[in-house]
């Protein structure tokens, strides 16, 4: 690469202690650059980001409710966290787990995503989604389409689709057995009598976890470790859809690659997901809970705590990363020409 820089500097028409000025320049910033990521990438530093901590831990202080936080960036490995060990009600967010156990059955042949599935009107709950308002008693789809409403819509009637398919219990057993305790769904939704951990869906409602889980969660799904190569891509696809702009995308730039999963009820809002910077992809995870704020709408204080989080980790991790090659050569050769 630094060759064929160069060469491009010495067929412009320069004179020619000019040329070797610039050139001179626009390889040593080259090299510089090469080594600085070089030396990124040997040593990945796990320091926590002060300054971003501070930053984080003045909005968590100023929302009116319970909070906690984890993150970590998954190039550089640095983290920050708040609280991450401690159990939160998730409310849809455990929808993502739920999809990971799908795919885990598929891929182990107990279940088939293709196979269709009919809706029932007896099936059909209130609350987010399309299924209920939109589709008729009768309609039939494959098992794949429930699990990408679940996702994308985080819809409900679609999620107790996909658990009849799977069982209530299966996504706790495996979550446990990957090393994730705290992560469980506790019974369909909008269906507390077919919980099969009673005692914890009357202190969390539909499901919990812990924000540290949910981050190391991310971070496998992200390594491609999650099942295997080809379901944690699919996952990956249904997540990159999350239609909740409320929430981790709300403040970001336009075009910013996030691929999540929300929650929301009233006392409670939660995000978990894979932020694109340009310092390298960030696994964050915001939970709340004994909200003062319990309006539905954009303006829900943890909404805003969410959006506002992630867009600390963009605009920090995005400041610290290294010029680009190109740059640093344009750089160079604006520096030898003055």
């Amino acid at each position: 690469m630094i060759e064929s820089t160069v060469l491009q500097i010495f067929k412009r028409r320069l004179p020619s202690a000019r040329r070797r000025a610039v050139a001179a320049a626009t390889i040593a910033a080259l090299i510089l650059t090469a080594a600085g990521a070089s030396a990124q990438q040997a040593t990945p530093s796990t320091t926590p980001p002060a300054e971003l901590g501070a930053r984080i831990e003045k909005l968590v202080k100023e929302h009116k409710g319970k909070a906690t936080v984890a993150l970590k960036n998954l190039k550089t490995g640095e983290t920050f966290s708040i609280n991450p060990d401690e159990p939160m009600p998730t409310a849809s967010l455990i929808k993502f787990p739920v999809m990971v156990e799908a795919y885990r059955q598929a891929a182990e042949g107990k279940i088939d995503l293709n196979a269709p599935v009919t809706l029932r009107k007896k099936d059909m709950v209130p609350g987010s989604g399309v299924l209920t308002y939109h589709f008729s008693d009768g309609a039939t789809f494959p098992l794949v389409d429930a699990v990408h409403l679940m996702i994308t819509y985080s819809d409900n009637t679609a999620t107790n689709i996909v658990l009849d398919a799977v069982g209530i219990g299966s996504t706790a057993a495996t979550m446990e057995k990957l090393g994730y305790p705290n992560t469980k769904i506790h019974s369909k939704v909008f269906r507390r009598d077919t919980s099969v951990f009673p005692d914890r869906s009357k202190v969390f409602g539909l499901g919990s976890t812990t924000a540290g889980e949910m981050v190391k969660l991310f971070e496998a799904l992200q390594a491609k470790k999650l099942v295997d190569e080809k379901s944690s891509e699919a996952m990956w696809k249904h997540l990159l859809t999350c239609d909740d702009k409320a929430k981790f995308p709300r403040f970001l730039p336009a075009g910013t690659k996030v691929a999540f999963k929300t929650g929301s009820v009233d006392e409670a809002r939660t995000c978990a997901g894979v932020i694109e910077t340009k310092g390298g992809p960030v696994a964050l995870c915001v939970m709340t809970n004994a909200n003062e704020d319990q309006s539905w709408g954009d303006e829900n204080a943890g909404n805003v705590l969410c959006a506002k989080t992630a867009r600390e980790v963009y605009d920090y991790f995005t400041a610290k990363a290294p010029p680009s090659p190109t740059a640093a050569a344009s750089s160079g050769e604006a520096a030898a020409t003055k």
